[in-house]
């Protein structure tokens, strides 16, 4: 195990989110961190060179050429039995998407940020989901957070998911950008020896490279065993189910927070209207639920945390006791629908009737006017007063 030349002691601390995932990867004692900035994650990694140059981590740190780069010395890194981190946001994401495939498909449990953000073009700083779910087929467990506190605790919890050995995948940990990623908050900042009994440090056995006793890892398949990785890395992704929850449940149990395992369900006991979402837009929807609650609206919410795996057993679950569905994305599936409305529609396959609302592009607002008015139009199509068809909440004209 590494060692801090400054331990950490429990605190509270008023930082922003980007800095929580800097606490929380620091008190994971990463052995390497590739760096390269982009906006709005570049806080995550520059307060992380601080550590390291103040000597507050014992970590080697690699300014790189690019964010390929970034997630090659990575994979490098791990493949050398290292415990790794790095953090990108959109186009510097979908730089990376080369690598992303090899880092999964060699099984190593790397953990990266990533800072939502839109792609270009128009090009536009700000956060919506279209570059994460755009990898969202590249392996990777995504896990989507909604404050400072979750983003630190989630980075904790990521290592000991991904570096489970019935799992073995890597991680990607995603804030909003801005919205989270820049906003501050009291964070609660545990100590190096609670995260130290929590998280051993990465001792791989089996995919490792041993100067001793060279192999390969990144082999070449022929088509007689393609499948038969690819199976593999399904049975992982479904394992990861269980091994979510149990991580999350243990989490709670020594540092009295957790966030439900795969998804967080909000006054959803007893509800008949239910609206899914993933990531900070769920704050602001549980103050609508409760507005609807005192007005004699069965109202209820999910977060969505784990977008892969996804927890399909839970959503079915939930399907078969409401009356209508409304899926919020912050993303668009150009010629289809959102990609979470996808999923869950696949999942509760007519159970409960479904619209999907695509909202939050880009950056845009979305006030707790625009999730009211979901409510209402989800409780329209429970009574046959609305289609299915997918809704652009806020969507306006202009002259060109």
């Amino acid at each position: 195990m590494t060692t801090l030349s400054k331990d950490l002691a429990a605190s509270r601390q008023f930082i922003s989110a980007n800095d929580a995932v800097s606490y929380g990867v620091r008190l994971c004692r990463p052995e390497v961190i590739a760096a390269y900035p982009i906006t709005p994650q570049t806080t995550v990694v520059e307060k992380l060179s601080e550590f390291v140059a103040n000597q507050e981590m014992d970590c080697q740190y690699v300014n790189v050429e690019s964010e390929h780069s970034a997630m090659a010395a990575c994979l490098g890194a791990a493949l050398m039995g290292c415990r790794t981190f790095t953090a990108s946001s959109s186009q510097g994401l979908l730089y990376m998407c080369e690598m992303l495939h090899y880092v999964s498909g060699s099984r190593l449990p790397i953990v990266m940020m990533n800072a939502n953000r839109t792609v270009a073009a128009p090009w536009n700083i700000y956060g919506d989901h279209r570059d994460s779910i755009a990898m969202r087929d590249a392996g990777w467990l995504q896990l989507y957070v909604e404050s400072a506190q979750e983003a630190l605790d989630t980075v904790i919890q990521a290592y000991k998911v991904a570096e489970n050995h019935q799992v073995m995948t890597p991680v990607m940990v995603c804030l909003d950008g801005f919205v989270l990623t820049h906003t501050y908050e009291v964070v609660k900042v545990p100590s190096q020896a609670e995260v130290d009994r929590f998280l051993p440090p990465y001792a791989p056995t089996e995919n490792r490279l041993d100067l001793a006793a060279p192999k390969s890892c990144c082999i070449s398949v022929s088509p007689e065993w393609q499948t038969e990785y690819r199976y593999k890395q399904h049975a992982a992704m479904q394992a990861a189910k269980k091994i979510i929850g149990d991580v999350d449940a243990a989490f709670g149990a020594q540092f009295g927070r957790r966030y439900g395992g795969l998804l967080e369900e909000y006054r959803c006991e007893d509800a008949e209207y239910v609206l899914l979402m993933m990531g900070t837009i769920a704050g602001t929807a549980r103050l609508v639920v409760d507005k609807l609650r005192e007005g004699g609206v069965k109202a209820g919410l999910v977060k969505i945390r784990s977008f892969r795996p996804f927890p399909r057993e839970e959503i079915v679950r939930l399907a078969q006791g409401v009356k209508g569905i409304g899926i919020v994305d912050r993303d668009i599936s150009f010629g289809y629908e959102g990609a979470l409305g996808t999923e869950v529609k696949g999942a509760v396959q007519g159970a409960a009737p479904a619209i999907n609302f695509i909202a939050g592009l880009s950056g845009r607002d979305v006030t707790k006017d625009n999730i009211e008015a979901m409510y209402r139009k989800v409780i329209d199509l429970a009574r046959g007063q609305a289609e299915e068809e997918i809704q652009f909440v806020g969507l306006r004209w202009e002259q060109w």
